[in-house]
């Protein structure tokens, strides 16, 4: 697959900002390519098809919403990958947003560095853009009453991004590695931390810290009934200073069905709220409409 000098750009940016994010430095070739949404190299591609499957979600939460899109698994029941809505009609596109924070970083969250951006939420709910918040267990742990209001607010939904940020297959951008028994706990520990901290709007997706994954990383998670969400769109939001840049490089790579990839995490994305002013009304000018990753997925 040939792959634009723009989204070329993209993956180094993001493959700097996920080293920063994670505690690690370095980029791995199979960290990039599952970066841009595709597996490591060395995994095939599990089916992409979004036709909803009717498998029970992981993690019911009473009060959660009814009857979540989810996709068949993959060949051998590998746990499947969504990316983008096939969609020739309907423009839709999903502004997704990861809470990074990892196991360890307790420290730098008491010293006062911010993991989290409530402006941001307060933006999305001003504009009223439907939202996938893509958590993890820890952040959520650091911050109960932000993990509650959004998990209650019909606006948005949380996935699961791990409890530890940590990798589901190595190299992934320095990032340390779970094996299987640790990654499979792992997902559930993040589930956990939501329900203790009173979020009820949880879905069964989950997005691979770093986006690395492989057959071993979709094996693993087989039985946690869960549906890999990925992206097609980079923000480049991630230690950016430029929030036109930012703007410039979602609308450029937005079209119908994307997955936009952007974060909630002020230390290691501060422009992304200035970002989302500017996306947000010019998508709609060009006639999009904003939709949770739920909603995509059904399409």
């Amino acid at each position: 697959m040939t792959i634009s000098v723009r989204k070329v750009a993209a993956v180094a940016v993001l493959g700097a900002a996920l080293a920063g994010c994670g505690g690690g430095t370095g980029a791995s070739d199979a960290g990039r390519g599952a970066r841009m949404g595709t597996p490591a190299a060395s995994a095939p591609a599990a089916p992409s098809s979004t036709s909803p499957s009717a498998a029970p979600s992981a993690a019911p939460q009473p009060g959660a919403p009814a009857k979540v899109p989810t996709l068949a698994p993959g060949q051998g029941g590998l746990t499947p990958v969504f990316e983008r809505a096939k969609q020739h009609g309907d423009k839709t596109v999903a502004l997704t947003f990861d809470a990074d924070m990892t196991s360890d970083q307790g420290p730098r969250a008491e010293a006062g560095e911010h993991f989290d951006n409530p402006q941001l939420i307060s933006t999305l709910r001003t504009l009223k853009v439907p939202s996938t918040v893509f958590m993890t267990g820890r952040w959520a742990e650091e911050y109960p009453d932000q993990a509650k209001a959004i998990g209650t607010d019909p606006n948005f939904e949380i996935a699961n991004h791990s409890y530890s940020h940590h990798a589901f297959t190595s190299p992934c951008y320095g990032l340390p590695a779970l094996d299987a028994a640790a990654a499979r706990a792992d997902v559930d520990r993040a589930f956990a931390a939501f329900r203790t901290a009173g979020a009820v709007n949880t879905v069964p997706y989950f997005r691979f810290p770093g986006g690395c994954y492989d057959d071993r990383a979709l094996r693993a998670l087989s039985t946690a009934r869960v549906t890999a969400v990925q992206w097609d769109v980079v923000s480049g939001d991630a230690f950016a200073k430029d929030p036109d840049a930012v703007a410039e490089q979602v609308l450029a790579g937005v079209k119908p069905g994307s997955v936009v990839v952007m974060h909630c995490t002020r230390s290691a994305a501060p422009v992304t709220e200035e970002a989302v002013r500017t996306i947000v009304p010019e998508l709609r000018k060009r006639g999009y409409r904003f939709v949770k990753v739920s909603e995509l997925m059904g399409t």
